[in-house]
C-alpha cells in the first residue's frame, strides 16, 4: 500500500490506503489533525489540505489518538516549524516524548507476507527512526478539546495507557485510533478487530464497552478503511474475531 488519500466525507480527508492513517477534519475554515501518520505524510500534506481548499496555515492542533511512533509521524515536524501544538492523552504523553518504552507486548497472530509488507512500508515512508516530539499539551477523559471541531476524549486503555476515542459529533465520526483496527498490518485481515501491538488485549476488549452508548455513524481507526456500520456494530466485530482467535489458538494447540 502507498500512502494515497481519500476523502472519508464532505469534511474529512484521509492521508494513506489504510495501512497507516492521518486524518484531516476541517470545521469553520480551521483544521485538526489527527494522528499523524508517517513522516513521508508531511510532503503530501500542503497538497491534501489543498484538496479541502485549506492550507498549513489553517491547521490549528494536531491531537494523537495514542502514543505510538506509527500515530507520531510528522508531528515534531509541523511542531517545531509551524509552531502547531501536539496534544495527547495524559497517560501517554511520556510515551509520545520517547521517556518510556513502547509498553506492546509482542506483536500477536502474524503472518509473514503483511508483516513484511508493513515493514517494507515503514522503511520507505521515514517510519524506521521517527523523531520523538519535545512538548505536548495533555488532556483527560471526558475532555471536550478546544481545537476544530470540538472533540470528545473517551479513555479506552489496553493498546497503550492513554488510547483515547475522539468523537467529532458535528462531523458524526468517532476516531478510534488503534483502540480497534480494520485491517490487521500483521496478518492482513480485515474487518474490525483488536489491533496487533496492543499492550493488553483483555484491557483493550473491555474497554470498549465505554463505547457502546456512542452514537456515530463513521468509525475511523488507525489501520484499515472507515466503518460505516456504527459503533456498537463495530465493537460486536471486534469480539467475534477476538473469539475466534482465541478459539483458532485452543484448536491449534490441542492438534500439537
Amino acid at each position: 500500500m502507498n500512502a494515497e488519500s481519500i476523502q472519508v466525507s464532505p469534511r474529512i480527508r484521509r492521508i494513506g490506503r489504510g495501512m497507516v492513517n492521518s486524518y484531516l477534519v476541517e470545521d469553520g475554515g480551521d483544521v485538526t489533525i489527527v494522528d499523524a501518520g508517517a513522516p513521508a505524510y508531511w510532503g503530501q500534506l500542503p497538497a491534501e489540505l489543498a484538496a479541502i481548499g485549506r492550507s498549513l496555515d489553517d491547521v490549528r492542533s494536531v491531537v494523537l489518538t495514542h502514543g505510538h511512533s506509527d500515530h507520531i509521524g510528522f508531528a515534531e515536524r509541523i511542531r517545531s516549524e509551524r509552531g502547531t501544538p501536539i496534544r495527547v492523552h495524559e497517560l501517554d504523553a511520556a510515551l509520545a516524548r520517547g521517556e518510556v518504552p513502547n509498553p506492546a507486548k509482542g506483536l500477536g497472530p502474524t503472518r509473514v507476507r503483511p508483516l513484511l509488507e508493513f515493514m517494507l512500508f515503514s522503511l520507505r515512508n521515514g517510519m524506521m527512526r521517527i523523531p520523538r516530539i519535545t512538548e505536548v499539551a495533555t488532556f483527560g477523559d471526558g475532555t471536550t478539546l478546544d481545537v476544530p471541531g470540538a472533540p470528545r476524549v473517551i479513555l479506552v486503555p489496553g493498546h497503550t495507557p492513554g488510547s483515547a476515542a475522539l468523537l467529532f459529533a458535528g462531523h458524526d465520526a468517532l476516531f478510534v485510533g488503534d483502540a480497534m483496527a480494520t485491517h490487521s498490518v500483521t496478518t492482513g485481515d480485515d474487518g474490525p478487530r483488536i489491533s496487533p501491538f496492543t499492550a493488553d488485549p483483555v484491557q483493550a476488549l473491555a474497554s470498549l464497552d465505554r463505547l457502546l452508548d456512542v452514537q456515530a455513524g463513521l468509525v475511523l481507526p488507525g489501520h484499515g478503511q472507515a466503518w460505516s456500520g456504527g459503533v456498537a456494530a463495530a465493537v460486536a466485530a471486534v469480539r467475534a474475531a477476538a473469539v475466534s482467535t482465541t478459539f483458532s489458538r485452543q484448536a491449534a494447540s490441542v492438534g500439537q
